[in-house]
């Protein structure tokens, strides 16, 4: 052992063994003096024993290695371009992977057995648990990018080196891989290490990034920087958005900008307005389109001004419908979806259930397909051809709906047939009963129910004598009905007999296949109409609180008004020209909360009320517009508080 290792050793030994204060001339930086307390109290290494790196046999070095195969890829071009930066002075670049194992480098071949036994090589293992103190452990242990200079070291054997090393974190903020540049020697001063520090964050950060844009390369990448001449070209924070609007990924300044102005340990889920002054159907203006300087945008919480560029999905635009291919799916189940992989793995589902006796409860937001996905399961099974009856709960009067559904003898109360009626569920007899808006029935109407289902035989009002019924039956709602069942709402017997199998259909917001969706309606009877590019990011932006039902109306306006078969923005309605202009910048907030300073209103009653300021509160107009009755337009409107301003539209029963 050389004097100078000897007396490494003893500072070691005084400062992180027996805790003795050292001269402010040898006392290192405080991270590599809680390095050498963890490497002498935690890891149990002991200073004196001064061993040679450990390179990994070629087996376990591929399986690190193969592990992130597709990062290392990327990270390739990364390693060569800061190689050509320090080659000349007598660098070499180490890629790890988050445990310390070098899985890529790129050094001098002239030096090549001398950096295999200084470690300095592919397959070294440089966890801080193995080496001691070193730039790529400590980077590990800390987090953090620094330079572990000669006499940082822990162990003595590696005093001659120096270390710089910055983590990569994967876009979900966990630590992927470390970058290091390290020399067999150099000057003594660590200040000397300074721009070898900044050199390998930089490019610590561009692999980061061209990670990060490899991952989120089909969703909304945003891109933010303090200045609007570098957003586009050099951003410092990166942030993936899903369809709906949430954050599904950001690089590491990201994830620590929007931590600390949100409280939160992590961001991820969170939707993207609760974050900035800005919705998310405003994105389409901040494009390229617009000129830089006009694209300000402010961080909810910390008032901190970023320049936006918002890059869209690449458009997915296909030719022509195609359903899908699977021969085991049916062609009526296969031809509801696009590719979405939520849906098609309800429709795999549905279709192994078509011929079941199971009863099937479909659960999803207002005008997310419900009755089309109960029709195709319909289509779809051996009673195709048989009746499919649709009872809308929540559109028949209390007063009637046990008559309606259960049939009547003549005169067996007030206002009944002179013939008596056959009820829905009889019309249904051999084919399929489909009770929509379940979730709005009345508990005496659900135990009636109940034994319909049990005992598949229906009693009419007034008669004695049950009629037997062979259907099947399927349930839709917009509620939450396990809330109902806990608040004693809804009959828990009737639910599990109803939730035999539970589909709970995407909102369109979530779906994957909405741009197969917009051509399916765009090209309906052969039609050759055309988006503009500016209209179709308005759809791609919009959140559809409507889902299918509004996407159809929308589109079928366009149609009918656009001119020389091109949907320019101002051809769609009004309800979504209003989210247009007040997407614009400078624009004032539209209304989406209810009335008074309440909670914001959910989606669909967000829509419901766009329609009805649309139509100037002409309740009768929405209903027919939206397909409900006005019954159930009153009674969705008096649950979630909205009233209308003109005095005289009260219900009449």
């Amino acid at each position: 052992m050389e004097q100078r290792q000897r007396e490494h050793v003893h500072a070691v030994m005084a400062l992180a063994g027996a805790g003795t204060s050292l001269p402010p001339a040898l006392t290192p930086d405080p991270l590599i003096r809680e390095s050498w307390t963890r490497c002498v109290h935690t890891h149990r290494l002991d200073p004196t024993r001064m061993q040679q790196a450990v390179i990994l046999p070629q087996q376990q070095l591929r399986e690190h290695q193969d592990r992130i195969d597709d990062f290392v890829h990327i990270a390739r071009h990364g390693l060569e371009a800061l190689y050509q930066q320090v080659a000349g002075m007598g660098y070499c670049v180490l890629l790890t992977d988050s445990r310390g194992v070098t899985v890529d480098f790129i050094g001098d071949l002239q030096l090549d057995h001398t950096l295999r036994r200084a470690g300095l090589y592919l397959g070294a293992d440089w966890s801080e648990h193995h080496a001691g103190t070193c730039g790529v452990g400590t980077a590990i242990a800390t987090g953090q990018a620094l330079t572990v200079h000669q006499g940082d070291h822990f162990d003595a054997t590696h005093i001659p080196l120096t270390c710089t090393a910055a983590p990569v974190h994967d876009p979900l903020g966990r630590l992927n891989a470390i970058l290091d540049i390290s020399a067999l020697t150099s000057p003594q001063a660590k200040s000397s290490q300074h721009l070898a520090l900044q050199l390998v964050k930089v490019y610590a950060n561009r692999v980061e990034n061209a990670n990060f844009l490899r991952w989120f390369r089909n969703e909304w990448v945003l891109k933010l920087h303090p200045s609007p001449e570098f957003v586009e070209i050099s951003p410092d924070h990166l942030l993936a958005l899903d369809a709906g609007g949430r954050i599904i990924g950001h690089n590491r300044p990201a994830q620590l900008m929007l931590q600390a102005a949100a409280g939160l340990h992590s961001v991820l889920g969170l939707p993207f307005e609760q974050l900035f002054d800005l919705r998310f159907e405003q994105l389409g203006q901040y494009m390229r389109a617009m000129p830089g300087d006009r694209r300000a945008v402010t961080l909810a919480g910390s008032g901190r001004v970023l320049f936006l560029h918002a890059v869209p999905p690449p458009t997915r635009w296909p030719a022509a419908v195609l359903p899908s291919t699977d021969a085991s799916v049916p062609a009526p189940l296969a031809q509801l979806s696009g590719g979405d992989p939520v849906l098609d793995r309800h429709i795999q589902r549905a279709s192994k259930l078509a011929d079941s006796p199971v009863s099937v409860l479909i659960t999803g937001e207002t005008g997310s397909g419900k009755e089309y996905f109960a029709k195709a399961l319909h289509e779809a099974s051996k009673r195709r051809g048989k009746p499919f009856v649709a009872v809308n709960c929540a559109a028949i009067p209390e007063s009637l709906i046990e008559s309606e559904l259960f049939g009547h003898l003549p005169g067996s109360f007030s206002g009944a047939l002179a013939k008596g009626k056959r009820g829905l569920v009889q019309e249904a007899d051999g084919g399929t009963l489909f009770l929509d808006e379940i979730g709005d029935m009345t508990r005496e109407s659900q135990a009636r129910l109940l034994r319909v289902l049990a005992e598949r035989e229906v009693l009419p009002v007034g008669a004695t004598k049950p009629v037997a019924v062979d259907l099947r039956v399927i349930a839709a709602t917009h509620c939450d009905l396990e809330s109902l069942v806990r608040a004693g709402q809804f009959r828990d017997d009737l639910f599990y007999r109803l939730a035999g199998a539970h589909l709970r259909l995407p909102p369109l917001r979530e779906r994957r296949d909405l741009p197969w969706l917009i051509e399916k309606f765009l090209h309906r009877d052969g039609a050759t109409v055309r988006l503009s590019p500016e209209a179709e990011t308005v759809l791609r932006t919009h959140r559809w609180p409507g889902n299918l039902r509004e996407l159809h109306n929308v589109i079928e306006f366009a149609r009918a008004v656009c001119s020389e078969g091109v949907i320019q923005p101002a051809d769609f309605p009004d309800t979504l020209s209003h989210a247009v202009r007040t997407a614009a910048p400078g624009s004032a907030p539209s209304m989406e909360s209810a009335p008074g300073d309440a909670a914001p209103l959910p989606p669909e009653a967000q829509l419901l009320l766009q329609y009805l300021r649309a139509a100037r509160w002409n309740v009768t107009a929405v209903a027919h517009q939206m397909g409900l009755s006005r019954m159930t337009l009153y009674r969705r409107m008096k649950r979630w508080g909205i009233q209308s301003p003109n005095h005289d539209e009260t219900p009449h029963h």
